[in-house]
């Protein structure tokens, strides 16, 4: 597939675009909750939750299940033990219940192929990204990759995606970022990047549409088909 370049740089969030995680972060947060003699949550919660971060989505649910604040969890002298824990059965789950949606690495290959430049650039920690990205023959696929905790902010700030643009010498009218949330759209908006949209992720239960991006894709393959 040839792709004559329109942007110099694409960005792509990682969970709910390049691949579906769901089901194994369900999973990972029940391993854990469990552990804990916690409750269980329900898959359709967790989809929710998705999108700030692992960390964050761990804060969420046990403020859901103790009927408290985030910030109360916080807090909480539990947490930190509660987070190592998360972080080892995300890992331990890491492949199992997930998957590349398709032509992800088709499209990575032919817009590298035409001369754009890849970045990844994500609010899941890097030690999760980095498993994610290797079981699923990706970590090859990206010129740089920005996770949760490679710069002080994460998204809905702009600072990750201005870092791509800085390290690339790129122009945000030249670049484009490709997400699934409306923390995704609001990061692009907030660096003056163009944004396009896939509908299959996870908005908080809310349709992209919603959020105004430039585009909602129907495909991945939208990127190149033009």
């Amino acid at each position: 597939m040839a792709v004559t370049p329109t942007w110099r740089l694409v960005m792509f969030d990682l969970d709910g675009t390049l691949v579906e995680t769901a089901p194994e972060i369900f999973d990972a947060l029940t391993d854990t909750l469990t552990a804990f003699n916690l409750p269980p949550v329900a898959q359709a919660q967790v989809d929710v939750w998705i999108g700030q971060g692992m960390r964050a989505l761990l804060v969420q649910a046990l403020a859901s299940l103790w009927g408290t604040t985030p910030a109360a969890v916080q807090a909480d002298a539990q947490l930190p033990a509660l987070r190592d824990a998360f972080s080892a059965h995300l890992l331990a789950r890491s492949g199992t219940r997930s998957r590349p949606y398709p032509h992800a690495r088709e499209v990575l290959a032919t817009l590298r192929a035409g001369g754009v430049h890849v970045a990844l650039v994500t609010n899941k920690e890097g030690q999760q990204a980095a498993a994610l990205l290797k079981v699923h023959a990706l970590d090859g696929c990206f010129d740089t990759i920005i996770c949760g905790d490679t710069l002080p902010t994460k998204k809905p700030d702009p600072a990750g995606i201005r870092h791509c643009l800085d390290h690339f010498g790129v122009t945000a009218a030249d670049a484009l970022f490709v997400g699934d949330s409306s923390i995704d759209v609001a990061a692009a908006r907030n660096a003056r990047v163009p944004v396009w949209a896939l509908p299959w992720g996870y908005n908080m239960g809310r349709p992209i549409a919603d959020s105004r991006p430039d585009r909602v894709m129907g495909s991945l393959r939208d990127l190149v088909a033009h």
